[in-house]
Order: structure tokens, then C-alpha cells, then sequence
């Protein structure tokens, strides 16, 4: 049975890794428009607010004062998930 173990434990470190990928690493509630991330100044713009939460999965979305979501990034996956899981746990 031990053939397994490897396997198992690469499965168990995937699971919660993609449990781990939601939760909220910052949040941010701002009218700066030079973020690292921003591709939409236009959103801050005149001193306009918005909401910006970064995820562990490297995402941020962003809500504006009117409802509008937009997210940033790509979400990290596989073994670069794994990899960023296991080094900030």
C-alpha cells in the first residue's frame, strides 16, 4: 500500500491548496490609482473609491462604488498553486 503514499499526499496537498486559493489574502478600499495590478485608473479617477480584494490565488477583484466587478490576474494552478500553498502556510 505504501506504492500510493506519494500520490495520496500530492492529492491531499491539491485539495487544499484550491481550499486554501479562496481565502482573502488583503483587502484594500482606496482611490489610488498607481496599484501594481491596476489596468483601470479610469476607475479612480476624480477620487472615486472602490473595493480591492487580493485572493490567495493571486487574483484581485475589484468592486466599484456603483456594483461593477472586475477581476485582475490569473489564478493560480497546479503545481504553481501547490508551490505558493506550501510556501505561505
Amino acid at each position: 500500500m505504501t506504492q500510493y503514499d506519494e500520490r495520496v499526499e500530492k492529492q491531499r496537498l491539491k485539495i487544499e491548496a484550491e481550499t486554501w486559493s479562496k481565502g482573502v489574502k488583503s483587502a484594500h478600499a482606496h482611490s489610488l490609482n498607481s496599484m501594481w495590478y491596476d489596468t483601470r485608473p479610469q476607475d479612480t479617477e476624480n477620487g472615486k473609491g472602490v473595493l480591492d480584494i487580493q485572493y490567495n490565488d493571486e487574483t484581485v477583484k475589484r468592486t466599484l462604488d456603483n456594483g461593477e466587478i472586475y477581476i485582475f490576474g490569473t489564478p493560480l494552478k497546479g503545481q504553481d498553486l501547490i508551490d505558493s500553498y506550501v510556501r505561505n502556510t
